[in-house]
């Protein structure tokens, strides 16, 4: 059973704060096969996507990465640069080329403590997709890992 899609910024967001916010961004591309970050890694930015596709990803010891999730147009890319200690807890790579809006996360960060309301609402609209992707993880877990018939998530 999958989760429910996350609403992407330009609906989860007021106006005026996706205003605010887009003041901030950066335009940047990645290639396909390109590793945007690797989970362990500082996380200093973060990233809307414009076009293509990206896959999350977790390691798994003794096997090769685990793909999460795979994120497309106008999806978040990366949520760990606003909760301490701001360390990856995925790996992220471009399945094909990628143009996407580049955040810096500490610019982010001091903005959203100048305004509370305006970091209420990122809080809430990243947390969401936070809920989602660990529902993600561990029912793309299950499937991968779990014996045959060892139960349905609930």
């Amino acid at each position: 059973m999958n989760a429910p899609p996350t609403p992407g910024m330009l609906r989860a967001l007021p106006a005026e704060h996706r205003q605010r916010l887009m003041r901030f961004a950066r335009e940047v591309s990645f290639p396909q096969g390109a590793r945007i970050f690797e989970e362990g890694g500082t996380a200093d930015r973060f990233w809307i996507i414009r076009t293509g596709t990206v896959a999350l990803d977790m390691r798994v010891p003794g096997r090769r990465p685990a793909v999460i999730e795979t994120l497309g147009h106008h999806e978040l890319i990366g949520w760990s640069w606003l909760f301490t200690p701001h360390v990856w807890h995925l790996g992220a790579e471009a399945t094909s080329p990628v143009r996407a809006h580049e955040f810096d996360a500490t610019a982010i960060r001091l903005l959203c403590q100048e305004d509370p309301a305006l970091g209420f609402a990122v809080a809430q609209w990243v947390g969401g997709i936070l809920a989602h992707r660990l529902h993600s993880a561990r029912t793309r877990l299950l499937d991968l890992y779990a014996p045959y018939g060892s139960g349905s998530l609930r």
